[in-house]
């Protein structure tokens, strides 16, 4: 019985060995599967995730490649801009200078001014001299000259700075030089002026005696307005010596005084001005018996050079 047993026991183990060989063969494919998709998946895990990442990467460079695109795009437009700027204020110092220059030329023409007078001459008080209206020789006619006369002289000026020496923009300080004569009529004579002289007891025939007086004055002229085509301008004081004719009683023809004025000019063409002025001379008192204090005023054409 113990052989059979042992037969019986050794199938057995054989059967069940050849099942589990079975069992096993059977089954291996199916865990070998289940790892192999398992890997699978992780490496799809793995690819996906590195495809994201590489999204990513392609967006932050392309949004990096669009922002430096507009930036580049702004320099461009920058440097464009600032061409034109640089271009238009090329053509505004052009013309900036070209004003400049222009103006220069023409400030420059006015520095110097030639200028013809002439208008209407008053003395305060009638002239008296030797050989009309005489209170030395009170012999045959006695006729003191005119108030009233006309006037006519030329003048200079010279332009000594154009802005007051740094006080007053726009304004200049000329040196005026100014050569004037002025005539007071014809008055009949008086004991020097007869024909012979009634000193001698001739009877009265009175020669005309013209009665005038030349002016030579220097002053400083200010004028305002540098630049514009009307310019005015004042005299504050100056000197100014007259030549009387005929002469004092006591036979001197020199009075000095002060001279003030004011008046403007407007540029018409070119460098020519037509102005209007008004001076007024005082010589403090009588020179030799004779007062010459007294006022002009006319008009006068100016010549730019």
């Amino acid at each position: 019985m113990k052989p059979f047993r042992y037969k019986s026991e050794f199938v057995l183990t054989a059967i069940a060995g050849v099942g589990l060989s079975i069992g096993l063969t059977m089954a291996a494919p199916q865990v070998f599967a289940h790892d192999r998709a398992k890997a699978m998946e992780q490496q799809i895990k793995m690819l996906e995730s590195q495809l994201k990442a590489l999204r990513e990467d392609f967006y932050r460079v392309q949004d990096a490649t669009t922002s430096e695109k507009r930036e580049v795009e702004a320099l461009k437009e920058e440097v464009r801009q600032e061409k034109e700027a640089l271009k238009q204020a090329h053509t505004d110092h052009q013309q900036m200078t070209s004003k400049h220059n222009e103006f220069e030329r023409t400030v420059a023409r006015r520095d110097r001014v030639l200028f013809f007078r002439g208008g209407y001459a008053h003395n305060l008080q009638g002239r008296n001299g030797s050989s009309i209206q005489s209170n030395v020789a009170p012999i045959g006619v006695q006729e003191a000259g005119d108030n009233n006369g006309w006037y006519v002289g030329a003048g200079l000026d010279w332009s000594l700075t154009r802005d007051v020496w740094g006080l007053i923009p726009k304004t200049n300080v000329y040196a005026e030089l100014m050569f004037e004569y002025k005539k007071f009529g014809v008055s009949q004579g008086g004991a020097l002026a007869n024909m012979p002289t009634t000193l001698v007891g001739a009877p009265d025939n009175p020669r005309g005696v013209t009665v005038s007086q030349f002016t030579v004055s220097a002053a400083p002229k200010i004028k305002f307005m540098e630049g514009s085509d009307f310019r005015p301008w004042i005299i504050p004081a100056g000197f100014a010596v007259h030549v009387v004719s005929p002469t004092t009683e006591s036979i001197t023809y020199l009075a000095p005084g002060m001279m003030f004025g004011a008046g403007f000019d407007y540029r018409i063409w070119k460098e020519f001005f037509l102005g209007a002025d008004a001076r007024y001379h005082e010589t403090f008192g009588k020179t030799d018996g004779v007062n010459v204090s007294g006022l002009t005023a006319g008009a006068y054409l100016g010549i730019g050079f």
